[in-house]
């Protein structure tokens, strides 16, 4: 491979967690890369970093496999080919690739798999629901608002029953933004936002246990 003699500046940008689904690793698969050279860009995004097991000593084949790296390793392989190329790092130190299978392979699993987490979710959900109004005692509670304001007896089904289910259908649309496959607004759901904060607890733990433990892949 041709290198060059001029002190070219290739700047990289990878994020935290990176999934790929190739176990054969290459530069562009984790990096965003750009430099004035793109005949080294084209180059550096087919070069190939890490690949993961097909099986482990065990005879398993894990559905994820992840591998901690250090930006440093990074930098050690290119200039392997660069020797002259300045690294300008606009992306994270440390990061965890995490390889799965092609999702696609699997749709009859990961239905059966959605299915059973929605059927426990709206269980979970309304039993929730209902032991909150259990233990406020609700249904007192509205019997004697209706005798203060009609003055006279509720039925058990009146406009505040119907209206408190309405209202909480309504508020949990609009506090978790999503109904279906519709977002109300583009901003993330209250789910999503705690679901990226998990993320990123579970990337930092793997991270510095990795880092702890002596097994990221580091400079040599």
């Amino acid at each position: 491979m041709c290198v060059s003699a001029n002190n070219e500046t290739v700047y990289l940008k990878i994020d935290q967690n990176v999934l790929v689904y190739d176990r054969n690793v290459t530069l562009g698969d984790i990096a965003s890369i750009t430099s004035s050279n793109e005949a080294m860009v084209r180059q550096l995004k087919q070069k190939k970093i890490y690949s993961f097991k097909d099986s482990l000593p065990s005879g398993k084949t894990p559905k994820i496999q992840r591998a901690v790296f250090s930006i440093l390793r990074i930098v050690e392989l290119i200039h392997e080919d660069y020797p002259n190329a300045e690294i300008d790092n606009e992306g994270e130190a440390d990061f965890v690739i995490e390889y799965k299978k092609d999702p696609s392979q699997d749709k009859v699993a990961a239905g059966i798999k959605t299915a059973f987490l929605c059927v426990v979710v709206f269980f979970g959900a309304a039993f929730t629901i209902m032991s909150f109004n259990n233990d406020i005692g609700i249904t007192e509670l509205f019997a004697k608002f209706y005798y203060q304001v009609m003055g006279r007896e509720s039925s058990g089904v009146t406009e505040l029953e119907i209206s408190y289910c309405i209202g909480i259908s309504i508020g949990i649309i609009v506090f978790f933004n999503h109904f279906g496959r519709k977002k109300i607004t583009p901003d993330p759901t209250p789910i999503q936002v705690e679901m990226r904060k998990y993320e990123q607890d579970v990337d930092t733990a793997f991270i510095e246990n990795a880092g702890r433990g002596g097994s990221e892949t580091d400079v040599s």
